[in-house]
């Protein structure tokens, strides 16, 4: 017998969320580390807020909602509101019941100064490696470092003369007219000693290597332990020629304040005679890659077999490169300014260790 398609609804309805959410599902390993480290970081965060007022969102709520525009690819938090409003695993997630009310859009761009201040994404990143169940995860004395680049959110047609007595035909002279003209670049001298962006100012003119086309950019730079790659620290710097190794003296500085003599693996843009004279004063081996012109390290390093197993391992920095450019759609920012996107690298690496780890722990 066919069943009818009655349209009536309940007039009431018992459960929570919870209910709804399967045993197995991968966010609930996610959401148990997540709440240790709010643990850890409680006072970080009482800090941030005063003590007389208006109770706020719960800081808590919206760091996991921003967890959770990254890890299913949100493209902006108008959308992950409307998701939250209506996705039940989303509000588990979270901590909404069905019946709370959703807070408003702008609610996490007022809310994210308070967190970028107080660098609660750092602080997070750094927490997450002094979880007890993390701990045997980590490497203690091999590291790897890289940098890659991240589209600023800025036109080139931004990129104009600092001066106005500078010679520029073609940024003086838009063809087209709107909010869109048509500008050629042709011919033209640019350079960041003469042009600087009017969108975002910090922003560099760099390219990575000869072939690869000139872009307004910065440099995110991620520093990973070899034994599962987790991400240990994380910088965001202007681009510069010198910005990668700059970064990784002092993040690895950072981890000997703790430990003994260790290991730096990187490429060959780090095997400069600078960089591998301030690794073996602070006691720590260079495992950079070997250049056939002016290599700067010789056997004492590359005869071990632990140069080739960084040299292997190393590469593992790139996967969360790679991840957080197609999943997070890091490629380009979306925000201006060095503390908002070095807020969004560090929070982006915390969101890769927290997908990886239940795998690491073999939690089904």
């Amino acid at each position: 017998m066919r069943g009818e398609d009655v349209g009536q609804q309940r007039l009431f309805s018992y459960g929570s969320p919870e209910s709804r959410i399967p045993a197995n599902h991968p966010l609930r390993q996610i959401r148990a580390l997540v709440d240790e480290l709010f643990e850890s970081v409680s006072e970080e965060l009482d800090a941030v807020y005063p003590y007389t007022g208006r109770p706020s969102i719960p800081p808590e709520r919206l760091i996991r909602a921003l967890l959770l525009q990254a890890l299913y690819s949100v493209r902006s938090e108008r959308l992950l509101v409307a998701q939250l409003d209506y996705n039940l695993l989303f509000r588990w997630f979270v901590g909404l019941e069905v019946d709370d009310p959703v807070w408003h859009p702008t609610t996490f761009t007022k809310n994210r100064d308070r967190l970028i201040e107080a660098d609660v994404a750092q602080r997070l990143l750094q927490a997450f490696t002094e979880i007890p169940q993390v701990r045997p995860l980590l490497s203690d004395e091999h590291f790897s470092v890289d940098g890659t680049l991240i589209d600023a959110w800025a036109s080139m047609k931004s990129f104009k003369p600092i001066s106005s007595d500078d010679e520029d035909p073609g940024d003086g002279d838009p063809q087209g007219g709107g909010r869109n003209p048509t500008v050629n670049f042709r011919g033209q001298k640019r350079s960041n000693d003469t042009h600087a962006s009017s969108t975002a100012p910090d922003a560099r003119l760099y390219r990575k290597a000869d072939g690869q086309p000139a872009q307004l950019c910065y440099i995110g730079h991620a520093l990973t332990e070899n034994r599962n790659g987790l991400i240990v620290d994380t910088r965001l710097t202007r681009a510069s020629g010198t910005a990668e190794r700059e970064s990784a003296l002092e993040m690895i500085c950072n981890i000997l304040s703790e430990r003994s003599r260790l290991t730096l693996a990187a490429d060959a843009g780090y095997n400069t005679r600078g960089f591998v004279r301030r690794m073996r004063q602070c006691e720590v081996t260079p495992h950079v890659a070997q250049k056939r012109r002016f290599n700067a390290i010789d056997q004492r390093t590359t005869r071990h077999p632990g140069y080739e197993a960084s040299q292997r391992i190393r590469k593992r920095v790139e996967e969360f490169f790679g991840w957080s450019k197609t999943v997070v759609s890091l490629r380009k920012t979306r925000f201006i300014g060095p503390d908002r996107v070095g807020w969004e690298f560090s929070f982006d690496a915390l969101a890769y260790n927290l997908v990886r780890t239940p795998k690491l722990l073999g939690v089904s």
